[in-house]
């Protein structure tokens, strides 16, 4: 009985060989040397260098704004980038030197009201457009595109003739308000954030509205209870992009407002022709002014940072 057994053990010897140097460490896979150099498409060398550069590219200026604004302005303007005498007094002189607090009010309302307007707009049109067939679908989506392409600069001579067309017949002022610039950005955020939740909404399944539908549910049910609870990621990115393009105009904002409803970039924009003494502009100021308008958009940032990704990278793998 012990001839078999031998025998065996030794017919499967070279198998647990085999076995065992395919696989170490209780069953796990040898880590083999190119396994984490596979994907990489740069040398490491090579690839930590394109990043200190990048890095650089953004840290310079932004440290160089930083530091000017604890500086004063002779030393800003001799082109010191490191401060020898720290200060704060630019952060309470721009308060008093424009309305920046004025604008940042005027700013968030109607950046704001923009970004919850188009967003809220946008998912009830991109819903439509995306699971329903009609005459004229492809046109529209097509016009979103379309819509991209053309620049502000094109349209602001008409929206401006419209508008005081529309004051001259109604007796309703629009030029000047604030409401007024709010449908002036919602023009252009509208078609983005459609096209956005219309790449986002391609990607949802169908199958879990077919089943609410096999269950009852309307269409404004399905939209509200289904789709809307799934689709944060791309109403985040769409709401922060109409927002961002509120908060950053110059153009519409310069000829569409007054100075009481002035938006916080036009503010930025007259504290930069403002002189102190008729001489040395006030570069303290102006880069603590600019660190203050940036804070609200980090801010927005790095609270939907995590929908930021998800809303942007949606429809890139099907």
């Amino acid at each position: 009985m012990s001839a078999p057994s031998t025998s065996f053990s030794t017919r499967t010897r070279p198998t647990a060989t085999l076995t065992e140097s395919i696989t170490t460490g209780g069953g796990r896979r040898s880590k083999r040397p190119y396994d984490t150099d596979v994907t990489r498409l740069l040398p490491r060398w090579l690839l930590v260098t394109v990043i200190a550069v990048i890095i650089a590219f953004i840290a310079v200026p932004v440290l160089y704004i930083l530091f000017g604004s604890v500086n004063s302005d002779v030393a800003v303007a001799r082109g010191e980038y490191f401060p020898s005498e720290f200060t704060l007094s630019n952060y309470v002189e721009i308060w008093s030197t424009v309305a920046l607090g004025e604008g940042l009010v005027n700013s968030m309302l109607t950046a704001g009201a923009v970004a919850v307007a188009s967003a809220a707009l946008a998912v009830s049109t991109a819903y439509v457009l995306v699971r329903f067939r009609f005459l004229g679908r492809l046109t529209i989506l097509r016009g979103l595109l379309a819509l991209q392409s053309i620049p502000g600069t094109l349209l602001l001579l008409p929206v401006f003739v419209v508008f005081s067309n529309i004051a001259s017949a109604t007796g309703v002022q629009i030029i000047g308000t604030r409401w007024g610039l709010f449908v002036t950005y919602l023009t252009f955020a509208l078609p983005f954030s459609t096209w956005v939740m219309v790449t986002y909404l391609r990607g949802l399944p169908k199958e879990l509205e077919e089943a609410a539908r096999i269950d009852g549910a309307s269409s404004t049910k399905i939209l509200t209870k289904i789709v809307l609870p799934l689709s944060w990621p791309g109403i985040v990115v769409s709401a922060i992009f109409a927002f961002l393009l509120g908060w950053n105009d110059v153009l519409f904002s310069t000829i569409m407002t007054t100075p009481n409803t002035r938006t916080v970039a036009v503010v930025l924009q007259v504290l930069g022709t403002t002189q102190e003494g008729g001489a040395v502009p006030i570069y303290g100021q102006m880069m603590a002014a600019s660190i203050v308008c940036a804070v609200p958009v980090v801010a927005l940032y790095l609270i939907f940072q995590r929908y930021l990704v998800g809303g942007l990278t949606a429809g890139s793998v099907k």
